[in-house]
């Protein structure tokens, strides 16, 4: 699988009509993405602008910069690699929510005054959820054994995709996520220490672990811890998926109910689709997968297995790609009224626009179906219930809050909107209630928390707390 850099470019180009749209024509023919642009300078005779590229590898990158070279009117003066620079130090760090300025914080925070506290938790444990940071906290564990599109990587290089995940969690739900990275594949270790470390957390997040010991991994911990247990290539990507073939369904005219979904690639994230849409559709979900592993989970599911992908596509009304490999779909197997969902990233199975010009009646790619929306709702929602687990009604309700805040434009809203994941936590919770997994319901909880926002008037600010 390719890689993908993104780079800043910084130009000065003549400050004339023309210049830029040059510019931006040599960035393409070079074979890279254009994305932000931004004014750095402007003088009388020329401007400077960072522009934000987004390239298939190194090469791709000489060749971008090659064709600005020569290109009129426009000087390349600096390459930044900001990606690099802004994860130094990592992106995360443990700050005091009540600093200790005198010697009255001191006997407040430590010895002696936490005593009391201790004896509280040691009396009723479940008090550890509030005098705490057990029930805003969750273990973000991986061993680094496929990470992203890059395989088995190791622990210490998945910490940055760890660190990343922790961000957005607590940026968008107020959830606390600490990077677990375990030097171990063998799956009865990993589900071992992953319970001895679990008393200090609320929920657990698994993340990048091979197939297919990530299946057993997750099922024994979900058996065998009474809290939330999320592997999110499996349920986030599924969860997000399922959004996106309710609302593209209901657009194209097709009853996503009534209609027979095929998945190709039944690896972590096709497996969780496959077994999310076959309890979302009346008809079988259709799968491929040339692994005999992936077509046993498939067949024990209830699922049908196609022989070949040409013989899927004639038999299904909406496709589902999460098979790793771009440029899998060939456009002749399209027919006139299907939806493609083509979700490899960075680069999907068949483009959409490539889809849409051979007859579907919709299509996207990965960039449009981001796991994002999933994940920190899901983990709010569960942690302020104090869940036991998470139940199938809970991730179903994640998908139709997502799927309900889209635009009509949009098949799944934009990640970066916090009402999104609000209504997402809250779906988790109320399903949480009447799955009878909760053991606290906040329904009151989430009403302030929506009159915090208001108040607030929708800013940037964390309306969880």
């Amino acid at each position: 699988m390719t890689d993908r850099l993104l780079r800043t470019l910084r130009v000065r180009n003549d400050h004339q009509p023309g210049v830029l749209g040059r510019l931006a024509t040599a960035i393409g023919a070079g074979g890279a993405n254009l994305g932000d642009i931004r004014t750095v300078w402007v003088g009388v005779e020329h401007i400077v602008r960072d522009l934000d590229v987004l390239l298939a590898d190194a090469a791709e990158l000489e060749a971008t910069l090659e064709e600005l070279r020569r290109t009129e009117g426009v000087e390349l003066l600096d390459v930044i690699d900001d990606v690099h620079e802004l994860h130094i130090d990592g992106k995360l760090e443990v700050r005091p929510t009540h600093p200790v300025r005198t010697l009255h914080d001191l006997r407040r925070v430590y010895t002696p005054g936490v005593a009391e506290v201790v004896q509280t938790i040691a009396a009723n444990p479940d008090e550890s959820y509030t005098y705490t940071i057990r029930g805003k906290t969750v273990a973000v564990v991986s061993n680094g054994t496929r990470v992203l599109g890059l395989g088995n990587v190791g622990p210490v290089a998945s910490l940055p995709v760890m660190e990343g995940k922790a961000a957005l969690m607590h940026q968008f739900a107020g959830v606390s996520g600490f990077p677990i990275v375990l030097d171990e594949r063998d799956p009865t270790a990993l589900v071992e220490t992953v319970k001895r470390l679990a008393p200090g957390f609320g929920a657990i997040h698994l993340e990048d672990i091979e197939s297919p010991q990530c299946f057993e991994v997750e099922q024994r911990l979900v058996a065998e811890l009474e809290m939330p247990v999320i592997h999110d290539d499996q349920h986030g990507t599924a969860v997000a998926a399922l959004a996106a073939a309710q609302n593209a369904s209901r657009r194209a005219g097709i009853t996503l109910k009534a209609s027979r979904v095929g998945v190709i690639g039944l690896g972590a994230a096709g497996t969780a689709i496959a077994r999310m849409i076959q309890a979302a559709t009346d008809p079988d979900v259709v799968g491929f997968d040339p692994t005999p592993d992936a077509q046993q989970r498939l067949r024990e599911m209830g699922g049908e297995l196609a022989p070949d992908l040409p013989a899927l596509f004639d038999r299904v009304d909406l496709v589902i790609a999460v098979s790793g490999r771009a440029g899998l779909i060939e456009k002749d197997w399209i027919r006139p009224g299907q939806g493609i969902l083509a979700l490899t990233n960075p680069k999907p199975e068949i483009d959409p626009e490539e889809a849409l010009a051979a007859g579907a009646a919709f299509a996207a790619d990965g960039r449009s179906v981001n796991n994002l929306l999933g994940f920190p709702g899901i983990l709010r929602g569960s942690l302020d219930t104090r869940a036991r687990r998470i139940t199938h009604e809970m991730y179903l309700a994640a998908a139709s809050a997502i799927a309900e805040h889209a635009t009509e434009d949009e098949l799944v809203p934009n990640p970066l909107r916090r009402d999104v994941h609000r209504a997402v936590a809250r779906a988790v919770a109320l399903a949480a209630v009447e799955s009878g997994v909760a053991r606290r319901s906040v329904a009151s909880d989430y009403m302030q928390v929506e009159e915090n926002y208001r108040t607030l008037g929708g800013s940037n600010r964390d309306a969880w707390r």
